[in-house]
């Protein structure tokens, strides 16, 4: 049984529209943006104010993304407030979505593959290759950081990338480490965030304060949008529909997988001789320790 489609946010229908908007909505699509989704809670007349524009710019907006005025749109943002910040105690009873005969791997089987599908399906291709892109570029620096749970997924990108190309770097979580990797931070930099509710302050932060210092921000998030959405270049949503009450990142883990095979695609040659090197090294240095425990010295 395949699970229920979570509806699109409005920040996704923001950012896929934002380009294609008349300056006037695309000032007010990027205040909304800004401070999302709070923003869009308040008076028709504080947004208009916000994006210096007239309260009927605000309107045409909300109608453009398929509402039938602005209070439906605040129901809509409201809604995701609710969703955004749900804790896994609050999604005890709702986990999966497959009927009461369903088994765990018959119900596990539905949710997951149905989530990963939809955060393909969701994902406009020319998001992805642009963070590959910036991703390749032999000229910058990249670095990966991510939360509680995330962080796994930033050194999970950042070992397939240390074989591809030179410069690459985990940042550890806590904010001692941040603070040292932004003493280095500049325009060269490209940082690949993780952040999926509940957000994590200080992997925000650190969005911000390497925006800031012109780094170029690829976010890794879900359908509802970390709030670090708002100085991030490029955003990669994914889903986290799961059968148990906890998120799940296995369609994030799929994206990865789909962002390393544009990565390769885009260094080429070099990235292939690199990996070749690799596998030569890691030979060397095993068989290196392989003969120093030969000869009845101890293994380090």
């Amino acid at each position: 049984m395949l699970t229920t489609p979570e509806p699109r946010t409005v920040a996704a229908q923001l950012r896929e529209v934002l380009a294609k908007l008349p300056k006037a909505e695309q000032r007010v699509a990027r205040a909304l943006l800004a401070g999302y989704p709070t923003a869009g809670l308040e008076p028709l007349a504080t947004v208009a104010g916000l994006a210096q524009t007239s309260p009927a710019t605000v309107l045409r907006l909300a109608y453009r993304l398929g509402f039938e005025g602005y209070p439906e749109l605040q129901q809509a943002l409201k809604r995701e407030t609710q969703q955004r910040y749900s804790s896994p105690l609050a999604q005890y009873g709702d986990a999966g979505g497959g009927g009461e005969t369903d088994g765990v791997m018959a119900r596990s089987r539905a949710v997951l593959l149905d989530a990963t599908a939809m955060t393909f399906d969701q994902l406009p291709e020319g998001e992805l290759l642009r963070a590959a892109e910036l991703i390749a570029d032999p000229s910058r620096r990249v670095s990966a950081a991510g939360g509680r749970f995330s962080a796994i997924l930033a050194q999970y990108l950042i070992a397939h990338l240390r074989q591809l190309r030179p410069n690459t770097f985990y940042v550890a979580g806590s904010p001692p480490d941040h603070a040292a990797h932004l003493l280095d931070v500049g325009r060269r930099d490209v940082l690949v965030l993780f952040d999926y509710r509940r957000y994590q302050r200080e992997t925000i932060a650190l969005a911000r304060k390497a925006a800031a210092r012109n780094a170029k921000i690829i976010l890794l998030t879900d359908p509802w949008l970390s709030p670090a959405t708002a100085v991030a270049d490029v955003v990669l949503p994914a889903q986290v529909r799961s059968p148990s009450p906890f998120d799940s990142l296995t369609p994030a883990v799929a994206l990865i997988e789909a962002l390393i095979a544009a990565v390769v695609e885009q260094i080429g040659e070099a990235g292939r001789e690199r990996v070749a090197e690799y596998d030569q090294m890691a030979d060397d240095v095993l068989r290196e320790d392989a003969d120093y425990v030969s000869e009845g010295k101890p293994a380090v």
